[in-house]
């Protein structure tokens, strides 16, 4: 509707070769990169420590983390030319909510995307690239769907919260409008001065639920 383009492109986020030629159509197209959104993941399987097996832990982190990074990598030498903004998604699990109990690697995966920003950030900054990390809360979406939660029942701590959850809306989640708000501002000029940061748009919930 705003007179802009598109082009559509098809790559697993877990395979390097996969997402490294999708990253060289695009410039073929384009001629350049300004801006990185690191959004691909999945909640992958919740379970207790010791039925979580090697391969489900291994299937988590390498969409979620190690696709962020290799997102990153192979749009860098094309950042670096002009500067630009990379903004990565992580979550309130991992960051300041502990209470999923049984999500340990989608925990550990949300975390550690939020040290590679920090890290990076900093490296990159002399490059005129800014790194910023949003951690969503509830929100409406589809990633209850790749789900998959086993026997949690007898590991998880029983806890009462208030009423709602979610302080701001009375318990209702937020849009992926909302979400997209905030990348439109992290990837734009108005946040030109802002880079190794993290923000919460939960609506208070890891407040709450911390």
């Amino acid at each position: 509707d705003g007179g802009g383009q598109a082009l559509r492109l098809l790559a697993d986020v877990s395979d390097a070769e996969q997402l490294q030629a999708a990253t060289e159509q695009l410039v073929a197209q384009w001629g350049r990169i300004d801006i990185v959104f690191a959004n691909a993941g999945i909640n992958g399987v919740w379970a207790p420590l010791d039925e979580l097996t090697t391969a489900e832990w291994d299937k988590t982190l390498s969409i979620n983390l190690k696709g962020t990074f290799m997102t990153v990598k192979f749009a860098l030498p094309h950042l670096k030319r002009t500067g630009g903004s990379v903004v990565v998604t992580s979550s309130v699990n991992g960051t300041r909510m502990f209470t999923n109990t049984g999500a340990t690697a989608y925990a550990v995966s949300k975390a550690g995307q939020v040290a590679f920003v920090k890290m990076i950030a900093l490296e990159l900054a002399q490059y005129r690239i800014r790194v910023n990390v949003i951690c969503p809360g509830a929100i409406e979406s589809q990633i209850d769907e790749n789900t998959q939660r086993e026997n949690l029942e007898h590991v998880q701590e029983p806890v009462n919260f208030p009423e709602g959850k979610i302080p701001l809306t009375d318990g209702n989640p937020g849009s992926a409008e909302q979400v997209a708000d905030l990348v439109y501002f992290l990837a734009s000029d108005a946040s030109s001065h802002i880079t190794g940061t993290e923000i919460w748009i939960d609506g208070a919930q890891s407040l709450v639920q911390g």
